[in-house]
């Protein structure tokens, strides 16, 4: 079980883990031991998300999002598999607390009166100055 936030835990058939060998540093370990943690949370077909957070979610985990609707988090950044196993579940995790936030909605307002009169005076300014512009008639 992994726990998000108090009221929401994620059950352990909701999460996968496999294991493969990591790039990067750690001499003959590298070729000998499985420390990369590749961590699959079944997004879609989770009870505890909404469909809303699901839709959300689906937005920030991006190319992790698989086409079966599960999102895919690869960790191989130390030489411990445990410690990696630890990263993968703190990035779900906090990518899932990302997903439960709400966007505030936008509440659309109108210019002022000033700025539309700055604008309007700017825009006759440029067009006296575009205007001033041309071929000199000899007279």
């Amino acid at each position: 079980m992994l726990r998000i936030i108090d009221d929401i835990v994620l059950a352990d058939w909701e999460l996968t883990e496999s294991f493969s060998r990591s790039s990067g540093p750690g001499g003959q370990n590298v070729n000998k031991v499985e420390t990369a943690v590749e961590l699959r949370f079944e997004a879609e077909r989770s009870p505890n998300l909404t469909d809303a957070v699901k839709k959300r979610l689906k937005r920030l985990a991006g190319r992790r999002w698989t086409l079966d609707g599960a999102i895919v988090i690869r960790a191989e950044e130390t030489r411990s598999q445990a410690r990696n196993r630890e990263i993968a579940r703190e990035r779900l995790v906090e990518l899932v607390r990302e997903a439960l936030v709400a966007p505030k909605r936008r509440i659309a307002t109108k210019p002022t009166l000033g700025s539309q009169r700055r604008r309007l005076a700017a825009k006759t300014a440029r067009g006296q100055v575009k205007a001033l512009r041309g071929k000199i008639e000899d007279e």
